[in-house]
């Protein structure tokens, strides 16, 4: 495939702001703010794919990570109260990404020290209900999760998924460290 852009007109593009993403409400009329699940991967698979083709695969997934961590962070940002403390933090991350239908988020562990936890995603945008291929294949949500977790306590994250539904699991898992 020969590359549409100059490299100048991928410079230009716009910084990403929580506010250019619009008033879909008002935007989408009848539509709504809904869409299947299937077009959302179909949008991540095929950036992937193109990504890795350019790039290669650890390439890609370190920017599908970069991505994700910059949604992550502006996410919480835009959505959720930074104030409150660390258990009311997570309930409240948890009903957000039920009630935006992201996944199912449980907290299976957290130590307060060292800041190092364990949690799980069930029924998540990026990979339940896909074939087994023996890979984990949720790193947009690794970097979704570090930047939740930078923004909430100011510290950097290094986020991994251990167990993913691609892998033969039901859920995601991810296991983070402070770094």
């Amino acid at each position: 495939m020969d590359n549409i852009f100059k490299k100048t007109d991928l410079a230009t593009h716009n910084v990403f702001r929580w506010e250019n993403l619009g008033d879909i409400r008002e935007g989408r009329g009848d539509l709504g703010e809904d869409m299947p699940v299937l077009v959302y991967r179909l949008l991540q698979f095929t950036m992937l794919d193109v990504l890795s083709k350019e790039y290669g695969s650890e390439r890609a997934n370190d920017l599908f990570r970069a991505a994700g961590y910059l949604a992550g962070s502006e996410f919480t940002k835009a959505v959720l109260d930074l104030s409150v403390d660390f258990d009311t933090f997570v309930a409240s991350l948890q009903k957000a990404l039920e009630d935006y239908k992201v996944g199912v988020l449980r907290m299976e562990a957290f130590d307060h020290e060292t800041g190092s936890l364990m949690l799980t995603i069930g029924q998540d945008l990026d990979c339940s209900g896909l074939p087994i291929t023996d890979e984990t294949v949720c790193n947009y949500d690794e970097g979704f999760i570090a930047g939740i977790l930078n923004a909430y306590t100011g510290k950097d994250y290094d986020v991994r998924e251990i167990d993913c539904w691609a892998n033969g699991d039901r859920v995601c898992r991810f296991s983070g460290v402070v770094i």
